[in-house]
């Protein structure tokens, strides 16, 4: 009887052992808000990508990861990052590898089966994406016989073969494992494939980057993206919820979402045409010297770059109406101020207005991040006394004066006559340095994309963080806290 005692407690205990070696092989840990607390920190899954995470300078960015930064700071830990495939990132979740899926997931029906989802928090319709020439597709019928192009495992497959099911329609669906939307579209762009499907944010982010491409027509009714937790993760469903509500209610979400998808349903195609190509034509003439500026004073070189695109397009000989000149169009007073002698040489425009840009830049120095690049490029346009009225004017109205997003809307009262007369210059067209900022940054966008593809094509193609942002951040400067770029 002895031996049979001691036998079960060894194979009691052997048993034990074996299923703590199971669940550390596997990596399972509680996902609970408790225990989430207790070991201090939160493990985000996600996707390498524009639209989720990626690393730009050694910093982590992206629209999901900004927001799951602000919830793991609102429990009060630190967030981690897994990237798995995308038709692992639910098993991933499941195993306990991760405590939640924040990767532009869909709320659907089918996948509510295997993990719970939070509020949605941004809606998006399924878009056909084509090339703009292609002009035979323009409804679901032109559809019929033709291959449409998706990623396998997503909501854009589930719903073709939903449509497919319809007799007056044969979608031949080509699948591609986890290959991303932006590069399925890229590729109906250099029209190696001719139709694809993306989400509405996806798509008009892409368009900038790919004008060659036209967003057809929706194949779906909107639907939410959501995070999602194991099922019955009630603690932590309930606390992403709270969280959810709390950053529509005081502006976060909003923040967020404009900074990376502001203003992506503005779309001017001759404008963006003529961008591209002329940063093939015209601007491999000027890149060393606007290279050397930007470095000279701590910027970005391709925001300098988008600065003289949108100052000039890259036209030494560029002329206004209001009697500036050159590459940056610069006044005589700014040029002599600047100790350049000719404003139509390249270099000595440049040379002078990346250098007036920040002698501008440095008078902002209560600002931090891209706020204050912003209102120095508000300053370059249209003069520094005109921003510090428009200030003024944000103070009264209730706005924040001293971010980007309170004083655009100061700067048109700049024009009408009950402001501009409470000011101390007086009349300002105040919509123009909106536009100006609005275009720059886009113009930078853009090119920031451009360059990373260039880097990846030289790196043989290899998937990597991707060094991109729809509203970028500037480099830090000596002079920057390392905070003050990242929570603008």
């Amino acid at each position: 009887m002895l031996f049979v005692q001691r036998a079960l407690v060894h194979a009691l205990v052997l048993s034990t052992a074996a299923l703590c070696l199971f669940l550390a092989g596997c990596g399972e840990r509680d996902s609970s808000l408790e225990a989430i607390k207790e070991r201090g920190s939160i493990t985000l899954i996600t996707r390498n990508n524009a639209n989720c995470y990626y690393i730009y300078r050694d910093k982590p960015a992206g629209f999901e990861y900004d927001l799951a930064e602000r919830f793991s700071e609102h429990i009060g830990v630190e967030l981690k990052v897994i990237t798995p495939a995308w038709d692992q990132m639910v098993p991933k979740l499941n195993q306990g590898k991760g405590d939640f899926i924040g990767a532009g997931f869909t709320i659907t029906d089918k996948r509510k089966e295997e993990v719970d989802f939070s509020r949605g928090y941004l809606a998006v319709q399924q878009q056909i994406v084509v090339h703009r020439g292609d002009r035979a597709i323009r409804d679901l019928s032109d559809l019929d016989g033709k291959t449409v192009h998706v990623r396998s495992g997503t909501t854009y497959e589930q719903r073709l073969r939903e449509l497919s099911q319809r007799e007056d329609l044969s979608i031949d669906i080509a699948l591609h494992p986890d290959l991303p939307t932006e590069e399925l579209i890229r590729r109906v762009a250099r029209k190696r494939i001719r139709i694809t499907v993306a989400d509405s944010n996806i798509a008009m982010l892409n368009r900038r980057y790919y004008p060659s491409i036209r967003i057809a027509f929706p194949i779906e009714e909107e639907q939410s993206l959501g995070w999602a937790v194991r099922k019955g993760n009630t603690q932590l469903l309930k606390a992403i919820n709270a969280f959810l509500d709390k950053v529509k209610e005081n502006g976060t979400f909003a923040k967020i979402h404009e900074r990376y998808y502001a203003d992506v349903h503005l779309f001017d195609y001759v404008d963006l045409i003529k961008y591209h190509q002329r940063l093939e034509t015209r601007l491999p003439r000027f890149k060393d010297i606007i290279k050397k500026e930007a470095r000279k004073h701590g910027f970005d070189w391709k925001l300098i770059t988008a600065v003289v695109y949108q100052e000039s397009h890259f036209d030494p000989n560029a002329r206004s109406y209001t009697g500036v000149r050159g590459l940056m169009q610069v006044t005589q007073r700014t040029a002599r101020e600047m100790g350049i002698s000719n404003r139509m040489d390249p270099e000595q425009s440049v040379r002078a207005g990346v250098k007036y840009l920040d002698r501008l830049y440095e008078r902002w120095d209560e600002l931090s991040g891209l706020d204050r690049f912003k209102f120095a490029l508000a300053s370059y346009n249209i003069g520094y006394g005109h921003v510090r009225d428009a200030q003024k004017l944000a103070r009264q109205e209730g706005y924040d004066p001293n971010q980007w997003s309170g004083l655009k809307k100061a700067l048109p009262l700049l024009r009408i006559k009950e402001y501009y007369s409470q000011t101390r210059y007086g009349y300002a067209r105040g919509t123009e340095p909106v536009r100006y900022v609005k275009r720059i940054m886009k113009y930078y966008n853009i090119l920031q994309q451009r360059e990373d593809i260039s880097a990846r094509q030289r790196g043989g193609g290899k998937p990597q963080a991707r060094p991109r942002q729809t509203e970028p951040r500037l480099p830090p400067r000596p002079d920057e806290e390392k905070s003050g770029w990242m929570e603008q």
